[in-house]
């Protein structure tokens, strides 16, 4: 299920500056029993990203109505109960070369797609993860949002094709551990939550910023720093997320291995409260 500017069609202008220069952005987004999850949040950081790249998109409620009927007639038709809803804005068609045109005209595109399938054994047992060679590059002006730039995660996923191993782990340039190919991460010390500073390079996560906020409710400490592969592999848990898969224990890097320990199993329980109220 594909809509184009509001149109039900398949095909984009070659002219788009989205198909020319990854000149927009997307968000990604879970569908469970028609509904949008998160969705709202997911929006919010859409327009945030706008914002950054000077994109003039303010169909932010025509957005929200053409998300809610292409889940609805996912949910009518003969298919499974959860669904992946993609939805990207690009400066639309025109300009020479680089140059923006003088008048943007936005395109928007949503689609829906089956759910993956990745066994519960992932989120129970956890994941196998590696430290990938392509690095990340330095861009303040980028870095955080979910812009069509994707080239660098693209190369990295290409690093391996062992189906025992679920994600690979993505440096910097200056050998930083920032965030996993299509995850953010997380790990445990001392009863203490870590993460990145995405301040040059990464994506900030929905699920990433609700981890966050909902650990500091419980308590729990929250540090943003930068860190380096000795540090991670020191940690007492570790974790990987993003809006699709949730929370993913990492029970081995490379060839550290982890417990998937209390306090990402109560995050976990944390996020499934809060997704089931979402509801």
């Amino acid at each position: 299920m594909i809509l184009i500017n509001g149109e039900s069609r398949e095909h984009i202008e070659i002219a788009d500056r989205g198909f020319q220069y990854g000149d927009g952005l997307f968000e990604t987004i879970e569908v469970r029993n028609g509904q949008a999850v998160f969705l709202e949040r997911h929006l919010e950081r859409l327009n945030a990203g706008c914002q950054r790249l000077f994109i003039p998109f303010q169909d932010t409620e025509l957005l929200r109505f053409e998300a809610g009927e292409l889940c609805r007639r996912w949910a009518l038709g003969i298919h499974s109960r959860q669904a992946v809803l993609k939805i990207i804005i690009t400066r639309g068609s025109g300009g020479r070369g680089y140059r923006q045109p003088d008048v943007i005209r936005p395109t928007r595109v949503l689609s829906l797609h089956p759910y993956p399938d990745y066994p519960e054994i992932y989120r129970e047992q956890g994941i196998v993860a590696r430290i990938c060679a392509t690095r990340l590059g330095l861009n303040s002006t980028l870095a955080g949002i979910k812009h069509l730039n994707r080239l660098e995660q693209v190369m990295a996923r290409a690093e391996w094709n062992n189906s025992a191993i679920q994600e690979g782990l993505m440096l910097d340039v200056n050998d930083h551990v920032i965030e996993g190919t299509m995850t953010n991460l997380f790990y445990i010390k001392n009863n203490s939550l870590y993460t990145a500073v995405l301040a040059q390079s990464g994506v900030a996560g929905i699920m990433r910023g609700m981890i966050m906020r909902i650990s500091a409710d419980h308590g729990l400490s929250i540090i943003e720093h930068v860190f380096t592969t000795d540090e991670l592999f020191s940690a007492d848990e570790v974790f990987v997320c993003n809006s699709i898969i949730g929370i993913w224990p990492v029970k081995q890097i490379d060839t550290t291995h982890f417990s998937v320990g209390p306090i990402t199993k109560s995050i976990q329980t944390q996020m499934d409260r809060l997704i089931n109220n979402e509801k």
